[in-house]
């Protein structure tokens, strides 16, 4: 959204992904981590992070910094093929340890699940407005948001079916309510036709 930043965080429940682990770097057990935060360093800000399972807990130490992401130390990690055994492993923190976004700026994780509905003339352009809630408004749900370099898209399940890719700025989406679980869209011409169906979880 133009003059907004969104942070490119992903959620599993009420975890959410932090940074992957990209690879290994040297002989001593470092790592690449590529990181998902404002700031990549800030992966590891929140504390200890766990595997997508919550089965692994890993303590980070950056070291470093790289195109992307970090270089981290990993307590426990000391030496090459250790750290080759943790490639590809996502990071995750619980929803908790982050800090509040500020004004008009919105965690993907936060985006994901929200109720969409249709935006009328009465919803001001206020994000935070709070706008009528009348039947046949519904549009669906977002079931994920992804960011391919242009800004961020909404992937909005429709109700009747089918999934639309809505951008993610104040024309189309002129509010955000997290308090009631939704989001309101435009109708702008040709935005809410269905697309071709998204099996893709990244972002």
């Amino acid at each position: 959204m133009a003059g907004q930043r969104t942070d490119r965080l992903q959620t599993a429940g009420r975890r959410v992904c932090v940074g992957a682990i990209a690879g290994a770097r040297g002989l001593n057990g470092d790592v690449w981590v590529k990181s998902f935060t404002a700031a990549p360093e800030d992966v590891a800000a929140y504390g200890p992070v766990s595997d997508a399972a919550g089965l692994r807990r890993f303590t980070l130490r950056v070291v470093g910094h790289g195109s992307g992401g970090v270089i981290a130390r990993i307590d426990g990690i000391a030496d090459r093929t250790a750290a080759e055994a943790v490639k590809g492993i996502e990071l995750f923190v619980e929803r908790a340890a982050l800090p509040a976004p500020a004004d008009d700026e919105f965690y993907f994780a936060d985006l994901i699940g929200l109720t969409a509905e249709r935006a009328d003339a009465r919803d001001g352009n206020a994000r935070d407005e709070e706008a009528p809630d009348e039947s046949g408004r519904l549009i669906g749900r977002v079931d994920e948001v992804h960011d391919f370099g242009a800004g961020a898209v909404l992937e909005v399940r429709l109700a009747q079916g089918g999934v639309a890719m809505v951008p993610f700025t104040r024309e189309a989406v002129p509010a955000v309510d997290l308090a009631r679980g939704r989001l309101l869209i435009k109708p702008l011409p040709g935005l809410l036709a269905p697309a071709a169906d998204s099996e893709s979880g990244d972002a």
